[in-house]
């Protein structure tokens, strides 16, 4: 295992730990207790809170519209992948709610599944998808 992958799951693992001290993700989760389709948007934004605090990266740069940084890009990536796959949210709806047309979430789908042949980066997209559903637990009894 690289040194980079090393690193980044060891920051991942402690995020895991201490997720629930993030007040935004906490209220957030909370907040969507009783989810429904006008909360899709609502969903998107916590995961985007989510990765901005797992991965440093600025959730201003995760939102903004266009062309990202690769290493942005990827961040987003995998949190669309996860939304769609963990949370069961449509490609259309992933879209919406981050900003992005149906076929970006697809493109970016098919990405981290290939991608995740990789040990390493399977972890990561792993550890993230355990977060999420940690974060999101009440929305699977609401629905």
């Amino acid at each position: 295992m690289t040194a980079t992958a090393t690193k980044a799951l060891n920051y991942l693992a402690e995020a895991e730990e201490r997720w629930d001290s993030q007040p935004q993700i906490t209220t957030c989760a909370r907040k969507l207790s009783q989810v429904n389709d006008e909360h899709v948007t609502d969903i998107c934004d916590c995961v985007l809170d989510i990765l901005s605090v797992l991965f440093n990266v600025s959730g201003r740069d995760l939102r903004q519209p266009g062309r990202s940084s690769t290493s942005v890009a990827r961040v987003r990536q995998i949190g669309m992948y996860v939304t769609h796959v963990t949370l069961g949210l449509s490609m259309a709806e992933v879209g919406r709610g981050f900003g992005r047309d149906r076929t970006t979430v697809m493109h970016a789908c098919h990405l981290i599944e290939d991608m995740r042949d990789d040990p390493e980066f399977d972890q990561i997209v792993r550890m993230t998808e355990r977060i999420t559903a940690i974060a999101f637990r009440h929305l699977g009894a609401a629905q």
